[in-house]
């Protein structure tokens, strides 16, 4: 394993522990078992917080250095072939019906299989790139003017409240069942995208000597597609929309590990893995009796991110 990746890991244990032990109270090593009231806040909260942390950046980061090494485009994320807008919309009318849980797990993951269906048939059998990207725009454009729709004819201000804040994204009062839920759709879809790994290496030569190299475009499509179906779809099921991390993870990893997409993907994982992890330990330190949102936090760190990356791509000679 190379010394960066061992980096790596190191920080994703250092995360994964603050996680456990930051809060408005402080949870020490020597209570995290015990059979006290700091032992069950462990068990039940912040341990399913953290698995869950872990799981959704991983998958964020992932997603994300697969779409940048497919669309070669650096802007790329999730967010971009429209699966996170369509699992959020199908999480909205499960609000709107009143209905939780699995229940709400199972409209969010009907979206995102309904928008992994849609973007393949919209990009077509030669869309490549381009359409793919094109049509997750529209994917996301449409997602996005529907659920506006249905805030706007949500019966009171309460379910306009609730929905509103499950949009911003949070790992706030995850259980177990949570966890249960999402993780194996979260594994199966990031081992699919992973298994895109020596496809996308050989469409750095071009499509035309990627498909001479045994590259089938339709197949690669429908792979990228499902696994970013099953990994982001599962991740906004069970904790609503985090945006960004697909975005700026990628960039930082290259920065370490080079060019080469295959090379990205286990790091970016990682990389989004601590990210989300720092990031929902920090809002939950800052002062003030209720927590920040997590996509909140994100977009705070991600915007300002995103704004330098454009002034860098102006600057760049064409």
């Amino acid at each position: 394993m190379k010394r960066s990746t061992l980096l790596l890991v190191a920080l994703l244990a250092l995360a994964f522990l603050t996680s456990l032990a930051a809060g408005k109270v402080w949870i020490g090593p020597a209570d995290w078992f015990a059979d006290t009231a700091n032992g069950w806040i462990m068990a039940e909260l912040r341990l399913p917080r953290a698995i869950l942390g872990a799981s959704v950046g991983a998958v964020l980061g992932l997603s994300g250095a697969v779409l940048q090494g497919y669309l070669r485009n650096p802007l790329a994320d999730p967010t971009v072939v429209g699966v996170s807008s369509s699992a959020a919309l199908g999480g909205v009318i499960a609000i709107l019906l009143g209905v939780s849980g699995l229940a709400m797990f199972g409209f969010a993951m009907a979206g995102a299989a309904i928008s992994v269906a849609l973007l393949v048939a919209l990009a077509g059998r030669s869309g490549g790139p381009l359409g793919f990207i094109l049509a997750g725009m529209v994917l996301a454009t449409l997602s996005g003017s529907l659920t506006a729709l249905l805030i706007s004819m949500a019966p009171n201000p309460f379910a306009t409240s609730e929905i509103i804040a499950w949009m911003m994204g949070a790992l706030t009062d995850r259980t177990m069942d949570d966890v249960a839920r999402a993780l194996p759709f979260m594994v199966l879809g990031s081992v699919i995208l992973l298994l895109t790994a020596r496809s996308l290496d050989a469409l750095t030569l071009g499509e035309d000597a990627a498909r001479s190299m045994g590259v089938e475009p339709d197949r690669l499509r429908w792979q990228i597609a499902l696994g970013t179906g099953l990994a982001v779809g599962a991740s906004v099921a069970v904790t609503g929309v985090v945006g960004f991390v697909g975005l700026i993870v990628p960039h930082f990893i290259r920065r370490i590990v080079g060019e080469r997409p295959s090379a990205t993907l286990i790091p970016s994982a990682i990389g989004g893995a601590i990210l989300t992890l720092a990031a929902d330990s920090a809002v939950r330190l800052l002062p003030g009796a209720g927590e920040v949102r997590l996509g909140i936090a994100m977009a705070a760190i991600g915007a300002p991110f995103f704004f330098l990356l454009l002034t860098r791509i102006r600057r760049e000679p064409a």
